[in-house]
């Protein structure tokens, strides 16, 4: 009974302190900011950048998203509003689209203008290299983790063309 409680005792040390994620104690995301040409999201603190990622995109990322199911990824500035742990894609942080804008230009053509975007990681373990969402934006599982840990609720994110 001694060796058995010893050993539980140890598990519980050795498990205190650790989490399901990593912890970031840097600078401040203040802005995470996505340039849809050159496949590259950046996180900043201020105007400093801390890191940059290659990113994939929608299926068709070709301009703004318009409605749901174009496969677009949606240009403008955006906030990150959610967090999901249990993600389909590994891990992920919600984007705040549509925003009023986003709803009116899909109402104008009669249609929705869609919801759930992402930055998310891949059902797999590494990256495509291909665009391929329904509209998020994609990295690798290991980035995603240590963009879970940094980017906070309320941080500012501008997708530009």
């Amino acid at each position: 009974m001694r060796i058995v409680l010893a050993v539980l005792a140890l598990a519980m040390l050795a498990t205190a302190g650790c989490s399901r994620f990593p912890t970031y104690d840097g600078p401040e995301v203040t802005r995470v900011v996505v340039h849809k040409s050159s496949r590259q999201m950046y996180l900043l603190h201020g105007s400093e950048v801390l890191r940059s990622y290659d990113i994939e995109l929608g299926f068709a990322p070709e301009g703004d998203k318009q409605v749901e199911g174009d496969g677009r990824t949606p240009e403008g500035s955006y906030i990150i509003d959610r967090r999901n742990p249990n993600s389909a894609y590994y891990l992920s942080i919600g984007i705040s689209y549509p925003n009023a804008e986003d709803r009116a230009e899909a109402a104008e053509l009669g249609q929705s203008p869609g919801g759930d975007i992402f930055i998310h990681g891949t059902p797999r373990p590494w990256r495509r290299a291909e665009d391929w969402t329904a509209g998020c934006i994609a990295i690798s599982n290991r980035e995603m983790r240590e963009v879970y840990s940094m980017v906070g609720l309320g941080t500012q994110i501008d997708i530009l063309p």
